[in-house]
């Protein structure tokens, strides 16, 4: 996620290393040249062993490969379900989340019940919220992160993977908000005043937790005004001053009612 509020993917690895913790079986692997590939049959535990190596020395793709050869060489071995997960979580640290989310689901779609499910739909929710773009795009991928981190928090409420969810999920949200400022200034500066109340409208109901949600009461006193609807406009002034009486948005309100009331145009 391209900001500066974002949670570091220092969580995430203390997340993995408690996952790896249980998905390894701490078999030292040997060393590999060079010449070594995906597709050479080796024996689970060797491959394995191999792929974790490959992902602690920084090489996660590779790691990817070589865990996906554990399931496609070995199916049935209790290996195979291990490295899946830990597939997944090497295409996130390569920052190949698309696959890191196939992985997990493809996980998560063989073994519902298994005690690492939580750890899987974490790491789903970690690689669509990873590529959430700034408000001025489309916000498909935004809702994907909601529904993903909203999933987490359902499924596992009292999870150390639901606590950084719910903080996630915030910043989201927040996100989400924005974007409908944006639209809904857009439509205000046009003078499609109806347009922009019902953007303005849906930040003060879905999100009103956000930072925007004191701008938002502020833009509707705003276009009542300019729609001619005095009372609505001072209905939102007055949810403003009692919610955010320190706000400057709250001041402006109050200017502006004042101006209106006055005969005063204000820019």
């Amino acid at each position: 996620m391209t900001t500066n509020t974002r949670s570091p993917l220092k969580f995430a690895f203390l997340a993995a290393a408690a996952a790896s913790t249980v998905l390894t079986a701490g078999c030292a692997g040997r060393s590999s040249g060079p010449e070594d590939t995906a597709y050479v049959a080796r024996d689970v535990e060797t491959l394995y062993a191999e792929a974790k190596r490959r992902l602690d020395n920084g090489d996660p793709l590779l790691a990817a490969a070589l865990f996906d050869e554990v399931e496609r060489q070995h199916p049935y071995s209790p290996w195979a379900r291990r490295a899946q997960l830990m597939s997944s979580f090497s295409y996130y640290v390569a920052r190949d989340y698309n696959k890191s989310i196939q992985s997990a689901q493809r996980f998560l779609s063989i073994h519902p019940g298994n005690r690492d499910a939580p750890y899987a739909y974490y790491l789903i929710s970690l690689s669509y919220y990873e590529q959430i773009s700034d408000v001025t795009r489309d916000q498909k991928i935004t809702e994907q992160a909601k529904a993903a981190l909203t999933e987490v928090i359902r499924r596992f409420p009292n999870s150390e993977y639901a606590s950084d969810a719910r903080l996630k999920l915030d910043l989201v949200n927040d996100h989400l908000a924005g974007k409908e400022m944006e639209i809904g200034r857009s439509y205000e500066r046009a003078g499609r005043w109806l347009s922009a109340q019902i953007r303005f409208q849906n930040v003060v109901d879905n999100f009103q937790t956000t930072s925007h949600a004191p701008e938002a009461l502020f833009r509707l006193t705003e276009t009542s005004l300019a729609l001619g609807v005095r009372e609505e406009a001072v209905k939102y002034a007055s949810v403003l001053g009692t919610n955010y009486p320190g706000s400057k948005w709250y001041d402006r309100a109050y200017d502006l009612i004042q101006d209106h009331a006055s005969g005063v145009t204000a820019s």
